[in-house]
């Protein structure tokens, strides 16, 4: 079970570096073919749809994504695992706009598939931030 919770935090840690360094096939090859997002007041997001809204953000005029992840809980069962973590997600978008904070916690489910752990499904209750840090 620890290498799995290291794997699993390895995954995470991987994640949040393919998203500063812009590499959308890294984060999509961390997902399974059949991902839910579940994102309050948005339609559910599957693995294309993620796909599709990065690839648009790619290119010479793209937002800067910085932020942090801090696993909360990790708890495995067996091929699948699930995890809470609180995470804050800074957007800077290009030209010099003012950074966009979203803050607040995920709940998210893994499954290992060929060895290898995957986020399976994930919803997220990020809030935007206001300039005093409160959400």
């Amino acid at each position: 079970m620890q290498n799995d919770e290291q794997d699993i935090r390895q995954l995470v840690s991987s994640w949040m570096e393919a998203t500063k360094a812009g590499d959308i096939e890294k984060v999509l090859s961390l997902m399974t073919d059949d991902v839910v997002f579940l994102v309050s007041g948005k339609p559910v997001m599957h693995k294309a749809d993620f796909a599709a809204a990065s690839r648009a953000q790619s290119g010479q005029e793209v937002p800067q994504f910085d932020g942090s992840s801090e696993i909360q809980e990790i708890k495995i069962l067996g091929d699948w695992a699930f995890m809470w973590t609180k995470l804050t997600v800074v957007v800077t978008p290009p030209g010099g706009a003012q950074p966009l904070t979203r803050a607040g916690h995920t709940l998210t489910l893994l499954t290992k598939q060929n060895g290898k752990w995957l986020l399976a499904r994930d919803a997220n209750l990020l809030a935007p931030v206001k300039n005093n840090g409160q959400l």
